[in-house]
């Protein structure tokens, strides 16, 4: 099966070949026979009933410094594309959410990964709401009243952006901190969103788990571990990926999410876990694919494609 693939993404240049999971996807692609193209979010245009974007043909290699060659810019009709993949990062802002809005409509003839209209509607750190029991203790509010008798209740907390990402914004307010106060006005003089606060779980320093997620299957994880003096494991800020293995824990998690992951068209998803908790259900645009595959030596770019193309598959027999 030969599939036109386009990649909605930052600028292709400026990845990190060694880390990308985009990069990844995209070789493991073009390995396959998959034509690609990429293009930025911001070349989208919705003209008279089509959707496209002003992207460039690419050829990509593990060269550093020569990663890439693009060929002439063209116009590319999205909706003869076979699969477009939802690939910038995060913030995810209204920009970000107007971007799934246009995809939606040539959706699934155009196979978009992650569906689209499930990646606005259960962003990270909200998708986990549906899974009370597997979580710690969590509140999403504005209210400094509110934010304020969750940490009497809980002591030593975390208080993040509720659309944040790679560890930015993060905070960690211990029993005697007493910056509650200040980090409410910094964050709400800047944002109208409401903050999310979580139970401290102190057994992060043993690391941060990314469990990913194929077509809602386990297929390996990585454990992050964070900087000396640092809470944030976040490999974005410092945090440093070890080989980890899949605990019953992790199973019994991924048991619990994975029909939901699946039903919603969330091909490639990455979980953090930290002790026993579900703190996140990535969607957006994970990573971690290709410090998988060097711990385990196996070809999860070519698992996520086997899905992909499965599906593509169904989808011509309908």
């Amino acid at each position: 099966m030969s599939l036109t693939v386009a990649f909605q993404m930052d600028p292709i240049e400026s990845v990190d070949i060694d880390a990308d999971s985009t990069f990844r996807l995209a070789e493991a692609a073009q390995a396959r026979g998959h034509r690609l193209f990429v293009y930025t979010p911001d070349r989208l245009c919705w003209s008279d009933g089509r959707l496209t974007a002003r992207g460039w043909p690419v050829e990509v290699r593990r060269v550093r410094g020569d990663h890439v060659t693009k060929g002439d810019e063209v116009e590319l009709d999205l909706a003869t594309m076979d699969v477009i993949w939802l690939r910038q990062d995060p913030p995810f802002d209204m920009g970000y959410i107007t971007t799934t809005h246009l995809l939606e409509a040539i959706h699934p003839s155009t196979l978009v990964v992650n569906d689209p209209f499930w990646v606005r509607n259960s962003p990270e750190k909200l998708l986990v709401l549906q899974f009370p029991e597997l979580i710690p203790p969590t509140m999403i509010a504005r209210d400094l009243a509110d934010l304020r008798a969750f940490k009497k209740a809980h002591g030593d907390m975390i208080l993040k952006p509720l659309y944040g990402n790679g560890g930015a914004g993060v905070f960690r307010l211990g029993h005697e901190d007493r910056n509650l106060a200040s980090l409410h006005e910094l964050f709400t003089g800047f944002s109208r969103e409401p903050l999310i606060a979580q139970k401290f779980l102190p057994a992060v320093e043993k690391g941060d788990k990314r469990v990913i997620l194929v077509d809602g299957e386990p297929v390996g994880a990585i454990n992050r571990i964070p900087a000396e003096g640092e809470t944030r494991s976040n490999m974005h800020v410092g945090g440093r990926a070890v080989k980890a293995e899949l605990t019953d824990r992790d199973r019994e998690i991924c048991a619990a999410i994975g029909p939901v992951l699946r039903e919603k068209g969330q091909v490639f998803v990455g979980i953090d876990v930290i002790g026993d908790r579900l703190t996140e259900i990535n969607v957006t645009s994970p990573t971690g694919i290709q410090e998988l595959e060097r711990f385990d030596d196996t070809d999860i770019a070519g698992r996520i494609w086997d899905a992909i193309e499965t599906r593509r598959a169904q989808d011509g027999k309908r």
